[in-house]
């Protein structure tokens, strides 16, 4: 690796950031992927039926899920530990190109939930848009920092 390659600047913020945003996806990820029936039927704050509320049960697609979560999950863990500008790059856009239509989805759905499913949906979804944002942001302070 490169010097201008290395993540120097922000370092620790972008590591746990990667870190907050993959492990919990990865955790999801294999929930999903290895009981796939109970992400259906139990995944959400409050009521716990953020998936079931939204639909019928298609175990292919659960599991399908899961192993895209996982991927994401390992990908953006991968890019906290190396701490190369380049993969960290990566890891945020392909997180974000997830993350935002994700989320987007979801915030036009909210109907079949309570207030506090919806709330804490747009809460936890939200967050995803925005950790990976910020993560972006760190990254462009610490390659100015770099040149200038």
């Amino acid at each position: 690796m490169n010097d201008t390659d290395r993540i120097d600047r922000h370092r620790g913020w972008i590591a746990g950031l990667l870190l907050v945003l993959g492990v919990p996806q990865g955790l999801l990820g294999a929930w999903a992927l290895f009981a796939p029936h109970s992400f259906y039927a139990n995944l959400g704050i409050g009521s716990g039926h953020w998936v079931a509320a939204l639909g019928a049960y298609d175990e292919h697609l659960v599991r399908d899920i899961g192993s895209l979560f996982i991927g994401l999950g390992v990908l953006m863990v991968i890019a906290a530990i190396r701490l190369q500008r380049s993969l960290a790059y990566i890891a945020v856009a392909v997180w974000l190109t997830f993350a935002v239509p994700h989320t987007i989805w979801h915030m036009f759905n909210l109907g079949p939930y309570s207030a506090t499913d919806a709330v804490a949906n747009v809460i936890s979804l939200g967050w995803t848009v925005v950790g990976g944002l910020v993560i972006l942001a760190l990254l462009r302070d610490s390659r100015q920092r770099v040149r200038g």
